[in-house]
């Protein structure tokens, strides 16, 4: 039975949320999870679905929940287009990735990021809505649990219609067999991410323009394609962006630690280390020294971290340090 009325619906008569995000933060986990609530806890007809590529981290992924009236039937699988409430999972999605369009002046927009609603509201270029920030990341690491579930608590806290025990019972039925010795530092994150949130409306005030929500296509095709399939894009070379890979992690450098022994640029998948040439004071002979590594190629696999015999590479937060700063460009 149908607990609440749904607050809005689009003309086809769905309540309707999109979850951008990177592989390896669980938006494709939350996305049934939030379904499930709403479909066996509320009692609302809905559906759910993800879209991604390759199954890796850092990977884009969307997943899409619609809710409808019980009496409702599903009859549509498309991507949700304009989305009632948009959940960003990573916040260096927007500056790589069309992830503002659809939303709508009505929309809320609750998004993973250290940083204010209206210093949000400025980098999203928001037309106008609800913005809604919450520090997922640093949860997580107090917490000890996958960042998805204190975005589920902020993203309940979003949906005023949603009952939270609704959606706690979910997230059992969904970890609590799996997962179980991690169930209640699960729920932990939940409360937290559902408490320590900020929000702030922001009216269309003209600043930002309104996205409309397009089909992504491919460049190349059958008729226009290479012959012989041969990839002419540019791979590892200067364009090459691995920051919203990083979930929120990140190896750093120190210097006066280490002795150069090149085993974090032999385990680096991407190449990331930077080492010059240098006369050693000791030998006077010329060998390579490290000197730190270029984030824009770290991707944060903290492989380089596992293999450092002297602690010159430690496990730090990236929003504790101003990445440009420390960055060594290649």
């Amino acid at each position: 039975m149908q607990k609440v009325k749904l607050p809005k619906v689009n003309q086809f008569g769905f309540f309707e949320i999109r979850l951008e995000s990177i592989g390896g933060l669980g938006a494709n986990v939350a996305g049934k999870i939030i379904a499930e609530a709403g479909v066996v806890g509320m009692g609302f007809n809905g559906s759910n679905f993800a879209s991604y590529g390759s199954e890796k981290k850092g990977t884009p992924v969307s997943s899409f929940i619609r809710y409808c009236d019980a009496d409702r039937p599903v009859r549509i699988n498309s991507p949700v287009v304009e989305p009632h409430i948009l959940g960003v999972f990573h916040e260096n999605l927007v500056a790589r990735l069309p992830i503002m369009a659809g939303v709508k002046p009505d929309s809320i927009i609750v998004i993973n990021t250290d940083k204010n609603p209206h210093t949000a509201r400025e980098y999203l270029r928001l037309v106008g809505g609800r913005v809604i920030t919450v520090d997922a990341i640093k949860i997580a690491y107090e917490e000890k649990v996958r960042m998805n579930s204190v975005m589920i608590g902020a993203i309940t806290r979003a949906m005023e219609f949603m009952d939270k025990d609704a959606m706690k019972e979910a997230i059992r039925e969904t970890l609590g067999k799996k997962y179980e010795n991690q169930l209640k530092a699960n729920l932990r994150g939940f409360e937290a991410g559902y408490q320590q949130v900020e929000i702030a409306d922001f009216d269309e005030d003209g600043r930002f323009p309104f996205i409309p929500f397009k089909e992504s296509t491919s460049q190349w095709g059958y008729l226009n394609a290479p012959i012989g399939g041969v990839v002419i894009e540019a791979g590892s070379s200067v364009i090459k962006n691995n920051q919203s890979s990083r979930q929120g992690k990140i190896p750093l450098f120190h210097y006066d630690k280490c002795i150069h022994c090149g085993m974090c640029e032999t385990t680096c998948p991407d190449y990331c280390f930077k080492f010059i040439p240098k006369e050693d004071e000791k030998t006077n002979k010329v060998q390579m020294f490290n000197q730190g590594l270029d984030y824009q190629y770290c991707k944060g696999c903290l492989r380089c971290v596992d293999v450092c015999p002297v602690e010159a590479l430690t496990e730090e937060l990236e929003a504790e340090h101003e990445i440009e700063k420390i960055s060594v460009r290649l």
